[in-house]
């Protein structure tokens, strides 16, 4: 039986905060896992301000895991978390079954949060079929925080969001919120300003953060923070200090180096860019494919000519971009 006074006090003033990294789950070049590779992600990520991790999502390859993989990838990033910043745990499957399962086992190893995307081979078409989709798989993991995960681009389903959350308070006791990864920041403002601000909604497009920021955002997941966090801590610093015109240098530079790296296998490369900064994370599983050599030194060129490496080998001053 549910703690519903405990339930309330997980549920309630908990709002994430700063940037949330999208973890990469390490593999070998034979796609096997690499789980002694975790901890010093995790401390990695620490040490350049990250204020939590986003894992088994779109980056961390969570859809091609085994359920068996995805509980060893969850439980190993809770471990090397050690409790000092939140870890919310990817659960979305096309079978709500399976989906169930990993609810309730992030829930099991201490989780501060499950996430999940909608099934998305028989597409889900309207409002309420999403909530009983979500309802069912959020119902296994009843003492923990669930934020949907919203991501049309990738899951056919584009559902009007606050229409979802009106429809999906009462029905999902444990829903704080949404990861929301489009960009039509009229619909993510109206889930921010929905029912006196009662949602937890978090941003997802990482070359829009600035316009999410202004927009009212106080948290971000996303891939590039795991190779680039310092550039958007001083964008955001320089916003918060009234410097626009700083902080839309930090911005451009963003879409400047997303832009270069989506000139290739997106995930490959930024694995491959994590080896360049010393971070060994392996190549990723088919079907996204590896770099070869020669795009990785192609890349490795690109990003050289845009001063990448140099953005964070000098300490940045603000408003400096």
């Amino acid at each position: 039986m549910v703690d519903e006074s405990l339930l309330v006090q997980r549920m309630s003033g908990r709002k994430l905060s700063g940037l949330i990294a999208a973890t990469y789950t390490p593999m070998t070049a034979t796609g096997d896992l690499r789980l002694d590779v975790v901890p010093e992600m995790v401390e990695k990520l620490l040490h350049d301000g990250i204020s939590g991790l986003y894992v088994c999502g779109s980056t961390g390859e969570g859809m091609s895991l085994t359920t068996s993989e995805r509980h060893s990838v969850a439980a190993a990033f809770v471990e090397a978390s050690g409790g000092r910043l939140p870890v919310i745990i990817q659960v979305g499957h096309n079978s709500l079954r399976e989906a169930q399962a990993l609810a309730a086992h992030a829930q099991e190893v201490g989780a501060n949060a499950i996430s999940a995307t909608c099934p998305s081979y028989f597409k889900v078409s309207n409002t309420q079929a999403l909530v009983q989709c979500m309802k069912e798989l959020a119902s296994a993991a009843p003492e923990t925080p669930f934020y949907y995960y919203h991501i049309p681009m990738l899951t056919g389903s584009s559902i009007d969001m606050p229409e979802f959350l009106t429809q999906a308070d009462d029905a999902i006791p444990t829903l704080v919120g949404l990861k929301y990864t489009d960009t039509k920041l009229f619909e993510f403002q109206r889930c921010l300003e929905l029912a006196n601000r009662q949602f937890d909604v978090v941003w997802g497009c990482d070359e829009m953060l600035l316009g999410a920021t202004a927009t009212g955002a106080r948290a971000a997941i996303g891939s590039t923070y795991n190779i680039a966090a310092k550039l958007y801590r001083q964008m955001t610093l320089a916003l918060t200090s009234g410097q626009l015109d700083a902080a839309r240098k930090w911005q451009s530079q963003s879409i400047e180096m997303i832009s270069t790296i989506g000139r290739y296998p997106f995930h490959p490369a930024m694995k491959a860019i994590l080896a360049m900064q010393g971070l060994e994370v392996g190549s990723c599983r088919l079907p996204l494919e590896s770099l070869s050599p020669t795009q990785t030194q192609s890349l490795r060129n690109e990003l050289q000519a845009i001063g990448f490496f140099d953005w964070f080998r000098v300490p940045a001053e603000l408003g400096s971009a």
